[in-house]
């Protein structure tokens, strides 16, 4: 069963972010993008309220996603991404990204706190940030 009500839409936009974020990072990067995005749109908490849609999580601003302002995230979607797309819709889940809500690449390592909220590990040029539990229950389901 899907974690979120989407559209064939949804999945390609969801395809374009993941790619235009973590293209360079590989296939399970871009999952794990992937990963943190659909955990925004579950979340319902800190800085993801009301968050309930994939077009909602993609666009959200202020505190949305950069690569929407550049672009390479408005080129059409592939199917290899649409099908990674279509995987972390369904469920599977990348750790570090497990119960992420951000990530960020930084110039070197990867600050244990990021805007308060704790570093639960990296892959390769992204550093993933939980929120705690207790702050956001639906993202430990």
């Amino acid at each position: 069963m899907a974690l979120v009500a989407h559209t064939e839409k949804d999945i390609e936009l969801l395809a374009r972010l993941m790619r235009a974020e973590a293209e360079g990072d590989g296939q399970l990067g871009m999952l794990m993008v992937g990963n943190t995005g659909i955990n925004r749109v579950i979340a319902n908490c800190l800085d993801f309220i009301g968050i309930t849609t994939i077009s909602d999580m993609v666009f959200q601003s202020p505190g949305g996603f950069e690569a929407t302002q550049k672009g390479y995230f408005y080129q059409r979607a592939r199917e290899q991404e649409k099908r990674l797309a279509r995987r972390v819709i369904q469920g599977e889940r990348q750790h570090p990204a497990t119960n992420s809500l951000w990530f960020f690449e930084p110039e070197g390592s990867c600050p244990a706190q990021w805007y308060g909220q704790w570093n639960v590990g990296r892959y390769k040029s992204h550093c993933f940030y939980n929120p705690l539990a207790s702050e956001c229950p639906n993202v430990y389901r």
